[in-house]
């Protein structure tokens, strides 16, 4: 069977698929010597490498929350009101808290994409 853009070889893939398999099975690091084993996540990491985002007024948050609902939502569903972005959101299993603080912004109101969104989110959670 040809495989044409594999990197490598069938026997390469082999020899890593026998090398990866006590790992997989066991679920935890198989290596005697610590340094091989992969560092675990720091205190000070960024909140979207955590879990879903919760809105609040920092400065940076405005930018993981603009990912976090570009994530769910992406290009189709602009321009849209609210109540129809909340329904996508649902719909695509988001973070319920990322929902609910879309429940504030007023009715009438359009957004052309994801960052006039955060930017009214942010600023409706701010008041």
């Amino acid at each position: 069977m040809q495989r044409g853009s594999d990197r490598l070889s069938v026997h390469r893939d082999e020899e890593m698929k026998h090398e990866l398999r006590d790992f997989l099975r066991s679920g935890h690091p198989t290596r005697t010597e610590e340094w091989h084993d992969p560092e675990p996540a720091a205190d000070d990491d960024p909140a979207i490498a955590g879990g879903p985002v919760v809105p609040n007024t920092a400065p940076e948050s405005l930018e993981t929350l603009r990912l976090e609902l570009a994530r769910f939502l992406g290009r189709t569903s602009f321009p849209a009101t609210p109540r129809a972005l909340i329904g996508v959101l649902r719909e695509k299993n988001a973070p319920d808290t990322l929902a609910g603080s879309l429940e504030r912004l007023p009715d009438e109101e359009r957004y052309a994409n994801a960052h006039e969104l955060a930017r009214a989110v942010v600023g409706a959670g701010g008041r």
